[in-house]
């Protein structure tokens, strides 16, 4: 049994002990989680995906992103944007993505909120609440790594404020690891970049 601290995984590899239940999530963990990842279309992708996810497990979003893809345009801010009623009911009755109507209704009004931002404001706003990495010490084990912090606090709050949905703190915090502004691989995993 764990402690929560990174293990071996069939390679012999040390990563961090949830990315060795699928093959995907260790293609995921390996290969994306963590990595810094800039662009508004980008960032708008794992901000809904993050919102799809809340109260399910991550593995679930994960198989069935090239659904998501493929239903919200490839998550193109602008394209979304301009999604129908009809869009929406084609959305509501897609087995390849979570057919969740408030998370369907979020992703659609926060696009359209977005179409109205300056390119390259959703990045920015994103990663100016990124933490200073010095600052934080490498966690040595799963208990070590918060769900909920001040700067995923205060993104969520400047997101909420600017009209997103779907974008409280945990979600927020999510995106933040996914996404590269904090790097919560744990200090022993051969993918922690510090």
């Amino acid at each position: 049994m764990s402690d929560g601290a990174a293990l071996a995984g069939p390679d012999g590899v040390p990563r961090c002990p949830w990315a060795l239940s699928t093959p995907d999530y260790v293609a995921y963990h390996d290969e994306e989680w963590g990595r810094p990842v800039h662009g508004d279309d980008a960032l708008f992708e794992r901000l809904s995906l993050e919102a799809f996810q809340s109260g399910l497990s991550w593995i679930t979003i994960l198989r069935r992103r090239p659904g998501f893809r493929t239903a919200f345009a490839g998550f193109e801010i602008a394209a979304v944007a301009e999604f129908t009623g009809t869009d929406r009911e084609r959305l509501l009755a897609d087995t390849g993505i979570i057919r969740n109507r408030a998370k369907i209704d979020a992703t659609l009004a926060n696009a359209r909120v977005l179409a109205g931002w300056a390119p390259g404001d959703l990045d920015a706003l994103i990663w100016s609440h990124a933490p200073d990495p010095a600052a934080r010490p490498a966690p040595k084990t799963l208990a070590d790594v918060p769900a909920v912090t001040p700067e995923s606090t205060a993104l969520s709050k400047a997101l909420k404020k600017r009209g997103l949905r779907f974008v409280g703190p945990t979600t927020a915090y999510a995106l933040m690891q996914a996404c590269g502004l904090v790097d919560d691989h744990l200090e022993n995993c051969a993918a922690r970049r510090g």
